[in-house]
């Protein structure tokens, strides 16, 4: 299958292969903490409401921070401010696993780092990107962030699969449910400090290789400023509908609807990224031929039907399946998005322009699972995240199918 082809990787340098290796570890982590997280609010006693609530404000507070650390990290440092992010995911880690204080929990999801969606949170993916660019050749961007998502879908599905199995396999022992929890959340804080520790290894190859403008703006924008403002609100919409549909509240609802046991719940997130990570890859090369623009919105419209089929099958197997039919095309817009965004900007820019769009996610998705908190852990939140997802692909299509990268023009 040409499409599994890895030949465009030796366009990756020594810098470039160690950001694959951190986003690998990075991912493990949050797929692992994307199926004990809300199981672990859950059992602490907390209700739809305040584990809404929480994940929100996580989001939130990572949107709030990740956008400072972006819009500076091309003048301060790249490498700095992984290394912050990273910084931030050892507090999180710490502050879950040590208390079940809904306050000071509180207080660490809006200043830490913790992904309740097993996908990218923090600025760890704007600046990995904007750093591997600054050596990638327009004709190979796509093809390597395809790479580097498969990378990191392979490693949240492991997470997934590794702390449903963990979480089982303590609480077959002595251990509560809670204590089994708090293990895996510690071991996403030691993760943490894996990071920090990889991030100190980069070189200064890895910083901005352009002139800052004087025309930027605190965010770190200047001519592209128009077409990032534009692109933010309507990944911002994709990331509300996103949001609503969180990987921790579909465990959350597999659990409640079905009744199933978190090494299930593991192995079906792992299916699910797995799927997701060879979507990824499959995207550059339907890109190459038919454009950044029209894979992101031909294949993701797909994939959001059959998310507003999930809560309509009538047994835990249909269920599963059309899950996972929903993943195995549902990331082809995500590398395809993610090298949209270098190409229309200033080199100069890329670390902000990844931020603003990541933080426009983020922000998204961080006022959506409030929402679907008080909606209920059922059927609407399938419902409503779909069709706002297909709004979000067919305003994308009329705003931006004439503004084409170099590579296409």
């Amino acid at each position: 299958m040409n499409w599994l082809d890895s030949s465009v990787l030796r366009h990756l340098e020594r810098d470039g292969r160690l950001l694959f290796a951190t986003r690998a570890v990075r991912m493990f982590a949050f797929g692992g903490m994307s199926v004990v997280l809300a199981l672990y609010l859950s059992a602490l006693g907390f209700g739809e409401v305040q584990i809404g609530l929480l994940l929100s404000l996580t989001l939130a507070g990572d949107a709030i921070i990740s956008l400072y650390i972006s819009s500076v990290a091309d003048r301060v440092g790249r490498a700095k401010m992984l290394m912050l992010g990273a910084g931030l995911m050892i507090l999180s880690g710490a502050v879950f696993a040590l208390t079940g204080n809904f306050w000071l929990l509180l207080i660490a999801a809006i200043i830490g780092t913790i992904s309740p969606s097993g996908n990218e949170v923090g600025p760890f993916l704007a600046l990995e990107q904007s750093a591997m660019s600054e050596k990638l050749p327009a004709s190979s961007r796509t093809a390597v962030f395809a790479w580097y998502n498969l990378a990191g879908s392979f490693a949240t599905a492991l997470g997934a699969l590794g702390a449903g199995l963990l979480v089982q396999g303590l609480q077959h022992s002595s251990l509560t449910a809670i204590q089994s929890y708090q293990i895996v959340i510690a071991l996403y804080g030691a993760l943490g400090g894996l990071l920090l520790v990889m991030f100190t290894r980069l070189s200064p190859a890895v910083e901005v290789n352009a002139p800052i403008t004087s025309s930027q703006n605190l965010l770190g924008l200047g001519e592209s400023r128009g077409v990032i403002l534009r692109l933010s609100s309507l990944f911002a919409l994709d990331a509300f509908g996103s949001g609503l549909v969180v990987q921790s509240l579909i465990v959350l609802w597999f659990e409640r609807k079905f009744g199933v046991q978190p090494a299930l719940l593991g192995a079906i997130f792992f299916g699910a990224n797995v799927f997701a990570g060879f979507s990824a890859l499959a995207a550059s090369k339907v890109a190459a031929r038919f454009g950044l623009i029209n894979t992101m919105v031909f294949t993701h419209i797909p994939s959001n039907i059959l998310l507003m089929l999930v809560p309509l099958m009538p047994n835990l197997g249909l269920a599963i399946a059309v899950l996972l039919a929903r993943f195995s095309i549902s990331q082809m817009d995500v590398p395809t998005r993610q090298s949209y965004v270098m190409a229309v900007v200033q080199p100069s820019e890329r670390s902000a322009a990844a931020g603003v769009t990541g933080i426009a996610r983020t922000i998204g998705s961080s006022l959506a699972p409030l929402l679907a908190g008080a909606l209920g852990i059922g059927s609407a939140p399938f419902f409503l995240a779909g069709g706002l997802k297909i709004v979000y692909d067919l305003a994308l299509y009329r705003s931006f199918i004439a503004v084409k990268p170099p590579e296409e023009r």
